[in-house]
């Protein structure tokens, strides 16, 4: 892209407290975004959209000559996000809980199954799927219910978003249903710590699907299946199961029951 690019890419960054500040928002590794505005190594296409759409303009102006460009900036000042502005004292706690908390959240990205007894249908398992993936400097997390109730020809899917974080070795995932905008979920998982992810356990809150709307809490279980996947096939796989129709690996039916040890004041994760 030539030293035009560089130019261009420092004067956007001089909007910004320091280059520092930049690399933290977008997510990105210092050394390398040095190379950009060095001008020593171009972006790839997508991380070019990336910076792009950080800074609020085209990727093809970044490749403008710098006179032109600042012309144009001048024009149309930079876009900054509403976190760059003045923040109150209660929202730069949650910004430095979201600073700490994304720190070791890298191996945590994928798509998994997630296992629960069911809130709406009591006594069926249901297998949703949940996709953890890193924008910028926080990680998002996408689950996604198929549910085919009474036989119905066509299945119904509910999508909730939400937001991980990593809070003193506890996964903490907060998503809303996002078409209906009636329902808000809460997780905490037991992170792994091994270097390989494999299931995940913990206790989910939300309100029951039924029309009483009782707030519920279940155990559940969270499945690794890889960073890539065929998702359409993994879709076709959620739903409701029977607990002992033998489609769900023991192990993870055992895990889900609610039930408690006698003498047991709390309801507990399983460990």
């Amino acid at each position: 892209m030539g030293q035009d690019f560089s130019m261009n890419l420092r004067l956007l960054c001089s909007f910004y407290k320091s280059v520092a500040e930049v690399c933290r928002r977008l997510g990105m590794n210092r050394a390398q975004f040095n190379r950009y505005l060095n001008g020593t190594t171009a972006p790839t296409h997508s991380t070019l959209r990336r910076i792009s759409e950080f800074f609020g303009v085209e990727p093809e102006e970044m490749a403008l000559p710098h006179s032109q460009f600042a012309v144009l900036v001048q024009s149309r000042p930079v876009r900054q996000n509403a976190d760059v502005k003045a923040l109150t004292p209660e929202q730069q706690e949650f910004d430095r809980l979201n600073q700490s908390g994304k720190h070791g959240l890298a191996k945590y990205s994928g798509y998994y199954f997630e296992y629960y007894l069911s809130m709406a249908c009591p006594g069926k398992i249901l297998r949703t799927l949940v996709h953890i993936e890193s924008q910028g400097d926080k990680t998002y997390y996408r689950r996604t219910e198929r549910l085919n109730l009474r036989n119905r020809k066509k299945s119904f899917h509910g999508v909730y978003n939400g937001i991980v974080q990593l809070l003193s070795d506890r996964l903490f995932l907060m998503d809303y249903e996002c078409q209906t905008h009636v329902e808000m979920t809460q997780t905490i998982l037991y992170p792994s710590f091994r270097n390989r992810v494999e299931r995940l356990t913990g206790l989910r809150l939300g309100v029951s699907g039924s029309g009483e709307r009782a707030p519920c809490c279940t155990r559940v279980v969270y499945e690794y299946l890889g960073s890539t996947i065929n998702k359409k096939r993994a879709i076709a796989q959620c739903g409701l199961y029977e607990l002992d129709s033998g489609a769900i690996d023991e192990d993870i039916c055992q895990s889900i029951k609610n039930d408690m040890k006698e003498g047991d004041w709390h309801f507990r994760a399983r460990f």
